[in-house]
């Protein structure tokens, strides 16, 4: 880790006035989709930002993840602007620091599951991060209830099974931040439900900050914190059955 991204006191994370738009198509420009978004996540901590379809939750991940600058606006991570950096220092930072879990689990299909975990951990040639990984690997895939299937590749894994390996392959690289992108949304309602209270355990055991964006109010349930991304912005969340007709 370079001496500016070691951790500071200050919070994990700070977005400052966060906005995104994106180019005019045809000479028309689209609305914002994300504008004055302001938040602060400590470590350790896990977040669920819940809305409907078009909101801007992906992209508010995607801003966070280091996978799209904002039109303006800062993102502070242990108080240094995640944006200073090149989008080869992007790149690093974003392998070494911040796990991704997406909706599909993107695992490759000619991949073992314990060869898909390790996927990350490639670019490490001569760090310590990659001489631990085969056992760190191992053992995160027994603690997920996988330890029987390191050698299946996905075809031969249930959807929930891939997601779990999933999981895994977003904690190998020890990052201080996990992003997940709707999780749950491919499983059904018991795979779902598992992956939902794993999340929150290795979210525990592991003191890794999450953010999880999800249509589901069981999964945001789970986390600490609640809120709602309404129209680019983010406001506090109300739970379906306080809600009015």
């Amino acid at each position: 880790m370079n001496e500016a991204d070691r951790p500071s006191e200050g919070p994990l994370l700070e977005l400052i006035g966060i906005a995104k738009s994106f180019p005019a198509v045809d000479g028309v420009a689209p609305p914002p989709v994300l504008h004055g978004v302001s938040l602060r996540v400590s470590a350790g901590e896990s977040v669920a930002v819940v809305g409907p379809s078009g909101s801007g939750k992906s992209t508010l991940l995607n801003v966070i993840g280091a996978l799209a600058r904002p039109t303006s606006g800062r993102v502070n991570i242990d108080g240094r602007d995640l944006y200073d950096r090149d989008d080869a220092g992007l790149a690093e930072f974003r392998n070494r620091c911040i796990g991704f879990i997406f909706q599909s689990h993107h695992l490759l299909p000619q991949c073992t599951a314990l060869e898909n975990v390790l996927v990350p951990t490639l670019v490490h040639e001569h760090d310590e991060i990659r001489t631990t990984a085969p056992d760190r690997a191992r053992a995160l895939l027994h603690r997920v209830g996988l330890g029987d299937r390191l050698a299946h590749r996905p075809a031969q894994l249930s959807g929930g099974e891939c997601q779990r390996v999933a999981v895994v392959r977003a904690l190998i690289n020890q990052p201080r931040l996990v992003l997940a992108d709707e999780p749950t949304g491919s499983l059904d309602q018991d795979s779902a439900d598992e992956l939902g209270r794993l999340l929150g355990e290795l979210n525990r055991e592991h003191g890794v900050a999450l953010i999880a964006v999800t249509h589901s109010p069981k999964l945001a349930a789970l986390m600490q914190r609640r809120l709602t991304l309404m129209r680019g912005s983010l406001q506090p969340w109300t739970p379906p059955e306080s809600r009015h007709e």
